[in-house]
C-alpha cells in the first residue's frame, strides 16, 4: 500500500486523508487504523505535501473509551508529530447514514434504538454532503496554517425526536427510541453479522454517547450547523426504507 500511496500523492500540494471502514477485521480495529495512517504519513513525507485535511471524528479528543474512534485519536496523534505540516483535522459527528442500519428494527420491531438515548442530551448529526462542503472549502482555499481542528455538524436532535420524525416519514408514527442494554445491543449486532471486534467497538462507542463524554468537546467548540436537517434526510431514509 505504501508504494501505491507514494505514487498516488506524487506532485500533490495537498491531500485529503480518511481511513476506510473495515467491517471484516481479523485483528484489532486500532491496529488496522494505525497501519493505514502510517502508510499515509510515509506518502505525505515522501512527496513533501504541505497541507493535509484528515477526516477524524467527534470523540477523538478522548483518546480511549470511544470504540473505533480511539484509532482516529491515534491517527491524529501521529499526524500532529509532523511539525512542518499544515494540518486541518475535521471531526464530524454521528452520521445520518448510521440510522439506515435501524431500518430492519423499524420494520420488524416497530422501534428505533441503541445502547444510548435515555439522557436529555441531543445527538449531533452530520450529513456527508456537509462534510464534503467543508473539506472542499478547506482544500480549495488552503488557508489553514499549523495544526487545527474543525467540527462539522448538520443538526442536533434528541434520539426520541429522531424516531418520531423518521417513524412518521415511513408511515409508522409514534415509534419509540429504546435504549437497549449493552449485552442486548452486542448480541443484536453479532446476530446481524458483525464480527466481535467491530460489535464490541460500537457498544463502547454507544456507552460514550450515553455518558456524554463523546460529544463533550463538541459542545465546547460548537460550529455553525450545515444545511442538511433531519427533515431533509428523512426523504433519503424513506427511499432506502422502501427499496
Amino acid at each position: 500500500m505504501s508504494v501505491f500511496l507514494k505514487r498516488a500523492f506524487a506532485g500533490a500540494q495537498a491531500a485529503y486523508l480518511m481511513i476506510p471502514p473495515n467491517m471484516n477485521l481479523t485483528g484489532r480495529w486500532a491496529d488496522y487504523q494505525k497501519k493505514v495512517i502510517v502508510g499515509y504519513i510515509d506518502a505525505v513525507k515522501a512527496n513533501g505535501i504541505s497541507h493535509v485535511v484528515f477526516l477524524s471524528s467527534i470523540g477523538a479528543h478522548l483518546g480511549k473509551g470511544a470504540g473505533p474512534i480511539d484509532g482516529l485519536s491515534v491517527a491524529e496523534w501521529h499526524l500532529n508529530q509532523l511539525k512542518n505540516l499544515n494540518l486541518k483535522i475535521v471531526r464530524p459527528s454521528y452520521f445520518y447514514n448510521n440510522l439506515m442500519g435501524m431500518i430492519p428494527m423499524i420494520k420488524h420491531m416497530n422501534v428505533m434504538g441503541s445502547n444510548f438515548g435515555s439522557s436529555n442530551e441531543k445527538l449531533i448529526l452530520t450529513h456527508t454532503t456537509d462534510i464534503a462542503d467543508v473539506v472542499a472549502a478547506e482544500l480549495l482555499a488552503l488557508k489553514f496554517k499549523g495544526h487545527s481542528i474543525r467540527y462539522v455538524a448538520s443538526d442536533e436532535r434528541h434520539p426520541k425526536e429522531i424516531a418520531e420524525i423518521l417513524g412518521k416519514a415511513v408511515g409508522k408514527p409514534g415509534i419509540p427510541w429504546m435504549e437497549f442494554k449493552n449485552e442486548d445491543a452486542l448480541n443484536g449486532m453479532l446476530q446481524g453479522g458483525l464480527n466481535k471486534e467491530v460489535a464490541n467497538g460500537y457498544v463502547e462507542m454507544g456507552i460514550a454517547f450515553k455518558n456524554g463524554t463523546i460529544q463533550a468537546d463538541y459542545w465546547k467548540n460548537k460550529p455553525a450547523l450545515g444545511k442538511v436537517k433531519l427533515e431533509s434526510f428523512a426523504k433519503e431514509f424513506v427511499a432506502v426504507y422502501n427499496s
